[in-house]
């Protein structure tokens, strides 16, 4: 603790530049809100036409504007929305101007041109970030119609996933624990329904969503690979609004709504399945009380105490149950509570408190039917936290942010209860406690017309203890057949609540942009991030039963060093733009895992990890067609993603389970005009790494594949595309003759494609001598659907 202390003082006191030379003479300050329904609107431009300067809003909508005393005019703009344009006299006191912009609808072409932000592609220091705005995610051909976010964000550069069925999403060669989702600043650990088929995010609810995978800001840590940043809803602060969608599969509806007009909101969103309420007139027998339904509820108030002073309440809970006698349940909870404070014209503070849940559980006696004779498996990891954010608008050219976080952690891995004639066994791995502190500056410079840069560095420190009687010690022993990972474990005496290890790091950020002129730029970015848990897993692909643990004495964090070049360039008038990214990553302790690795329930499962190192590269490309009825996107992806773990693969490199060499994304939705829009995306992507046995042995006339010990990747699945399509017809009038609606039709996976999801081998039925390869596909058909979306 004194450590982290220490470190924080030397983060805070390594950045004086933005403290420094400043003589600004008065500040503009305030909110930029949507006309419609007072949500606030994230990155909407400021520009000072006598100064060609400017700034944006933050995640909340506010802005800060320090300028010379003077005449000015300011354009207000955002993307979809009519500008503003405020003259204003800027003397001895600051001013305080909130801006209110109406959607726009038949001119939107027109302001997209004449909106400061239509280049921000070129003009930020962001790069390896894609934000998709959620009426483009609502086009997207999707499985049984339903809009979804992960799968959505699987068409950009860099994004993919081991298969149909998978939880979670890779990004640039980094596995599925190592991006850390955010739902109003709380972690959601599994972020899919129906194992992987639907995301937990209800569209409706969804207010923004931002994927950064590169020259990540020091404001975030505690993953690998990526950040997903969604937001909520703060619900509608004038009037009432209904939104809803019945789809083959579920239904959903939200209501939003003013609690006190302009002053105080809230949403209420909720989602369920209802296959198996279909289902059960036709079940009989063993049957008749199988479970399998999805469910979530996504909520949200807000208050505005004053100009100075909002406070936010969200949560999340959701849930997925499948079983019969034999089942099992899993699911998310978060809560959120935030403060908005104003404490002067130029600092602006989000505090936040959050809970964050994920559990699962396993029963073989759902009904109570053979109490004596049971199996129950429960698990799960806790998050308490509080984290502050800072920003402090110098001046339009110097923004400085910082802030830091405590973040516990309760780990229950696996708890296990089995009853056999009426006599209970428990059993299970270790229940883990972790605290994580973290502080954080970044600033924000712009040098000059051509030239700016963002520094950052985060501070981490991690302290873990084992809330059992004794913990373990790794010890090397040697590799041998029967004990593939070479190590063995020491039980040591523990004092419940002792730290057993403590890590800390230093993680640099950096961000430079090039402008080489109005339309094109080149960036570059450099980041070191640090991450403390871990998602255990040996499978083919991410499950809902997977085990989240800590980092320990014997499990150190995972560090990755990515370095990232880029070239952006827009053209016609920024109705198409371009991009052309370069990585690459170096990663220190990658996780792997023995042959014969048993990570269920296994007390003594740390003997069975190897540790390794990992590199990841790759090129990206994307090019898009903002403007016009047709608009759209295409993205390929170049990349290889390697690991070398002794003994593995005799200590050569290897492609690791989420190597994909080639992935090509296209998206199209055309408007044919005011009544029907259609959309279609194509993907292909190279099969995913397999270890296949390449010998075999007889015993008895029955052939057994047999795979060398540290075998790796040695063959690959055949290749993934697919083509969905989709038509929309919008009504003028939904339910009761009020508000609006539409007909989506779609088709997914429109020719029919069986694509592989594993290959595994067997004895041959008809031979047993011969072995057999089989490939097991999730989806083996097209699948139509047809959903009915209103809103009123």
């Amino acid at each position: 603790m004194k450590t982290f202390f220490k470190s924080m003082m030397a983060v805070l006191l390594l950045f004086p530049l933005g403290l420094l030379g400043q003589n600004a003479k008065q500040t503009i300050s305030g909110y930029v809100k949507d006309a419609k329904n007072g949500e606030g609107l994230i990155g909407a431009s400021i520009f000072v036409k006598e100064l060609l300067t400017g700034t944006t809003t933050n995640t909340y909508g506010f802005y800060s504007l320090t300028l010379p005393k003077g005449d000015y005019t300011l354009v207000i703009s955002s993307v979809g929305y009519r500008k503003s344009i405020k003259d204003l006299k800027l003397a001895d006191k600051p001013l305080s101007i909130n801006v209110e912009l109406q959607e726009d609808g038949q001119e939107l072409e027109e302001v997209v041109v004449k909106a400061q932000k239509e280049d921000d592609n070129i003009k930020s220091l962001e790069m390896s970030v894609n934000k998709v705005e959620m009426k483009t995610i609502k086009k997207i051909p999707a499985l049984l119609g339903e809009v979804d976010l992960v799968r959505a964000i699987q068409f950009l550069p860099g994004v993919t996933t081991v298969g149909e069925g998978a939880s979670g999403f890779n990004v640039r060669g980094g596995g599925v624990d190592q991006n850390l989702i955010l739902l109003d600043d709380a972690p959601v650990y599994n972020s899919s329904h129906l194992f992987g088929f639907f995301s937990v995010f209800n569209p409706d609810a969804v207010k923004d969503v931002k994927l950064i995978k590169g020259g990540i800001p020091a404001q975030y840590g505690g993953r690998a690979s990526s950040i997903l940043d969604v937001k909520m809803k703060e619900g509608n602060a004038k009037k009432l609004e209904i939104n809803g969608g019945i789809g083959a599969i579920f239904s959903r509806l939200s209501i939003e709504a003013p609690i006190v007009k302009d002053k105080a909101s809230f949403i209420v969103a909720a989602r369920r399945s209802y296959i198996d309420v279909l289902a059960k007139p036709f079940l009989t027998g063993n049957n008749a009380n199988s479970q399998f339904n999805f469910y979530d509820l996504t909520a949200k108030v807000n208050y505005k105490i004053d100009n100075k002073n909002t406070v936010f309440l969200s949560g999340y809970f959701g849930r997925d149950v499948f079983g019969q006698d034999f089942g099992f349940n899993w699911g998310n909870s978060t809560l959120s509570a935030r403060w908005n404070h104003v404490f002067s014209d130029k600092l602006f503070l989000n505090a936040t408190a959050f809970y964050s849940n994920y559990d699962y559980a396993l029963d073989s006696d759902l009904n109570n039917k053979r109490p004596n004779n049971a199996f129950k498996w429960t698990s799960n990891i806790e998050n308490y936290s509080f984290k502050p954010d800072f920003t402090y608008y110098i001046s339009p050219n110097n923004t400085l942010t910082f802030g830091g976080q405590i973040l516990t952690y309760h780990f229950k891995p696996g708890s296990a209860t089995a009853t056999s004639q009426g006599e209970k066994r428990e059993f299970g791995q270790e229940r883990k406690n972790s605290i994580e502190y973290s502080a954080y500056i970044g600033e924000e410079l712009k040098l000059s017309s051509a030239v700016s840069m963002q520094i950052g560095l985060r501070f981490s420190q991690y302290d873990y203890s084992s809330q059992e009687d004794s913990y373990y010690v790794r010890q090397y022993a040697g590799v041998s057949a029967e004990n593939p990972s070479g190590y063995t474990l020491q039980v040591l005496p523990n004092t419940q609540g002792k730290t057993l290890a403590s890590y800390n790091n230093f993680e640099p950020r950096f961000a430079l942009n090039v402008n080489t002129g109005e339309s094109s730029s080149f960036k570059a970015s450099y980041n070191r991030l640090t991450q403390y848990i871990h998602l255990m897993s040996n499978t083919a692909a991410s499950t809902p039963l997977d085990v989240w643990t800590s980092s320990t004495n014997n499990i150190k964090p995972q560090i990755v060093d990515q370095v990232a070049l880029g070239y952006f360039k827009n053209f016609n008038d920024n109705t198409y733009e371009a991009s052309a990214e370069v990585y690459y990553k170096e990663m220190q302790n990658q996780i792997d895992y023995a042959d014969r690795s048993n990570l269920f329930l296994n007390p003594l499962f740390e003997k069975d990890l190897l540790f390794g190192k990992g590199r990841a590269y790759g090129l990206e490309l994307f090019a898009k067609k903002n403007k016009g009825k047709l608009t759209g996107w295409v993205s390929y992806t170049l990349q290889r993603s390697e690991r070398k773990v002794e003994p593995l693969n005799n200590g050569e490199w290897y492609v690791n389970r989420y190597d994909r060499t080639h992935t090509l994304n296209v998206i199209a939705q055309y408007e044919l005009n005011k009544k029907w829009s259609f959309g279609a995306n194509f993907a292909y992507i190279t099969g995913v790494p397999y270890t296949l046995p390449e010998q075999k042995f007889e015993i008895e006339g029955t052939a057994y594949p047999y795979i060398p010990l540290g075998t790796r990747g040695n063959l690959r699945v055949p290749a993934y595309h697919r083509l969905d399509v989709s038509a929309t017809k919008k009504n003028k009038k939904a339910l009761f003759g009020k508000g609006t609606s539409e007909w989506v039709f779609s088709v997914y996976n429109l020719y029919n494609r069986r694509n592989p999801f594993s290959i595994y081998t067997r004895p041959n039925e008809d031979n047993p001598t011969q072995t057999e390869a089989v490939r097991l596909s999730i989806i083996g058909s097209f699948v139509p659907a047809v959903t009915y979306n209103f809103t009123f």
